[in-house]
C-alpha cells in the first residue's frame, strides 16, 4: 500500500458522527455506563478518516473520536466528475461495502454508514450496496478499506510500466 497518513493540523475537516452507543459493564459493585462514539471526519475534498473514541461522557467519546479519525486520515483519488476511478468491494470482519463508480448527475446512493463516509471524503456521484453484516462500524470500515485501495489509472500505469492510454484502452 503507498497509502500514508496525512498530516490533519493544515486541513479544514468536518465531524460526522455515524453512532454512539452505551456500553455496560457488570462489575462487584454494579454497573460501570461508559459511552463510544464512531466518527467520521473530512475535508469533502479527497480526505477522509474514521475513528472509535470512548469514555465516561458523550461529548468527551466525540472528541476522542474525532481526534482518532484525524490521525487515521486518507487520500482518495477522485475522477473528473467526483466519483471513484473503479469499481471495488471493500471487506472489513463481516461486512462488505460494494462501490460503483457512477457518471454526473447520479447522486450519492449509499446506506447509512457508507453514505457518511462518501460525503465526507467528497464523492457527489456513487452507487453502493452494503453486503453482508449491517454492523455500522464494520460497514464504515469495510469503506474505508474500499477507498484507501481505490487506484488512479496514472498509479495503475506506472505500476505495470505502461501509458495511461494503454490502461484506459
Amino acid at each position: 500500500m503507498k497509502h500514508t497518513l496525512i498530516d490533519a493540523s493544515q486541513l479544514e475537516l468536518n465531524e460526522k458522527v455515524v453512532s454512539i452507543k452505551r456500553v455496560t459493564k457488570v462489575v462487584k459493585g454494579g454497573r460501570n455506563m461508559r459511552f463510544t462514539a464512531l466518527v467520521v471526519v473530512g475535508d469533502g475534498n479527497g480526505h477522509v478518516g474514521a475513528g472509535l473514541g470512548k469514555a465516561a461522557e458523550i461529548p468527551e467519546a466525540i472528541r476522542k473520536g474525532k481526534e482518532d479519525a484525524a490521525k487515521k486520515l486518507i487520500k482518495v483519488d477522485l475522477d473528473e466528475n467526483a466519483s471513484i476511478p473503479h469499481d471495488y468491494t471493500g471487506k472489513f470482519g463481516g461486512a462488505s461495502v460494494l462501490l460503483k463508480r457512477s457518471p454526473e448527475g447520479t447522486g450519492v446512493i449509499a446506506g447509512g454508514p457508507a453514505r457518511n463516509v462518501l460525503e465526507m471524503a467528497g464523492i457527489k456521484n456513487i452507487r453502493t450496496k452494503s453486503l453482508g453484516s449491517n454492523n455500522k462500524q464494520n460497514v464504515v470500515l469495510a469503506t474505508m478499506e474500499a477507498l484507501k485501495s481505490l487506484k488512479s489509472p496514472e498509479e495503475v500505469a506506472r505500476l505495470r510500466g505502461k501509458s495511461v492510454d494503454e490502461i484506459l484502452a
